[in-house]
């Protein structure tokens, strides 16, 4: 486990955000990226997580491949949690390459690759 200030942590987010190639960050519009600390009870029994099993990212919103006629409307939310992700790592570098992992799950998301074909990848 390894524990890093709240500030230093938002600033791997945001390393990784920027570090995705122009042609996503592009269409990367109407989403807000926030940090948790921990999934909620209710995000967790959403997703079928039990005792012991956690999230380190979720993705909320409307993935660009079901959008019909989007019309202006809420935000789309990627959330990484803080806690889950400082337990699974031993260093920060390992940190760092864990969030990346994270946010480039979440974004693919949005972009509406499913888990089986993220599975497929290798992300």
């Amino acid at each position: 486990m390894v524990r890093i200030p709240a500030d230093r942590f938002e600033q791997l987010v945001a390393e990784a955000i920027e570090s995705l190639p122009e042609k996503f960050l592009s269409r990367f519009n109407n989403v807000v990226v926030v940090v948790e600390d921990r999934p909620s009870r209710e995000q967790l029994d959403h997703h079928g997580l039990g005792p012991g099993e956690t999230l380190f990212g979720l993705y909320e919103g409307v993935p660009m491949t079901d959008r019909g006629s989007y019309s202006p409307v809420m935000p789309d939310r990627i959330t990484i949690f803080r806690r889950p992700l400082e337990q699974y790592c031993d260093s920060e570098e390992e940190l760092a390459r864990e969030v990346r992992n994270t946010v480039i799950h979440e974004v693919a998301h949005f972009f509406g690759i499913d888990d089986d074909r993220l599975d497929e990848l290798g992300l």
